[in-house]
């Protein structure tokens, strides 16, 4: 049985495809990771003829969105993450959070945020929310160098339970990490999908794979998932079938929220 937790009505969570999630916390609004271009081949900056390509169109536009507080860009330097229409919607926001190395090439209202820094935002009751970046690496030991640097996000605020996301991380020693500080958090985003690509670390995980999301879960104390970019691009190697089926036999059914 697939439910959420108690607290969903209060941190209302909604996925709209690939990374894209709207997060509603303290009275503020932060989207993840905007993609919002229809279904498409991007090039990638490798040797060889090899592409990303998004098999399926976003269900909503930047505009469907309203206003918008935040943006959690987990990283700039992906097509996936962020396209040409999430990167025009930037412009449109208060303040990006992203990787120090991202701030500094897209400058305007990014900001860079090393991992475990702190950044505050004023709610509209006049209590603040905290950002937090917290570490990712996107793919395994050593990947930096062809795949960038990434970071994950915590956000905390005094009456409100943790909300976690992940990014593009592979590393479960980094949740480890986390937990180690914030556990138990109340909602974890989770980008999923086992994403590989052929060409690249002798087909090495790139993000969390199913069976890894229901470690995530128990190591972080989540008492909701919220799986994301787990679709949508052709280079995902489970979706929510898999998903479903490792969190059922990891018996943490009921703590999955697809959030559409």
């Amino acid at each position: 049985m697939f439910g959420t937790s108690a607290t969903s009505e209060k941190i209302p969570v909604h996925v709209y495809g690939g990374p894209t999630t709207l997060i509603e916390y303290g009275g503020l609004r932060f989207v993840t990771d905007p993609t919002f271009d229809p279904p498409g081949e991007y090039p990638m900056p490798l040797p060889g003829d090899h592409k990303l390509v998004k098999t399926d169109p976003s269900p909503v536009t930047a505009a469907d969105l309203g206003g918008i507080d935040a943006v959690l860009l987990s990283h700039d330097t992906h097509d996936d993450n962020l396209d040409h229409a999430g990167r025009a919607f930037l412009a449109e926001v208060p303040v990006v959070f992203t990787t120090e190395s991202g701030a500094g090439r897209l400058g305007g209202n990014a900001q860079g945020l090393a991992f475990w820094e702190t950044a505050e935002l004023w709610r509209p009751d006049g209590g603040t929310v905290t950002v937090t970046g917290v570490p990712a690496r996107h793919g395994p030991v050593g990947c930096e160098p062809v795949t960038g640097d990434v970071v994950g996000f915590m956000l905390t605020s005094d009456d409100l339970p943790p909300v976690y996301v992940s990014g593009d991380n592979a590393a479960l020693e980094h949740l480890k990490e986390i937990a180690g500080r914030f556990a138990p958090v109340d909602t974890a985003v989770l980008f999923l999908g086992g994403a590989r690509l052929a060409f690249a670390f002798e087909g090495a995980l790139l993000t969390l794979d199913s069976a890894q999301g229901a470690q995530a879960a128990r190591i972080l104390g989540a008492r909701r998932v919220v799986p994301a970019h787990f679709d949508s691009w052709a280079h995902f190697k489970e979706g929510r079938n898999e998903i479903e089926a490792a969190f059922t036999e990891a018996g943490l059914a009921n703590r999955l929220d697809f959030a559409r």
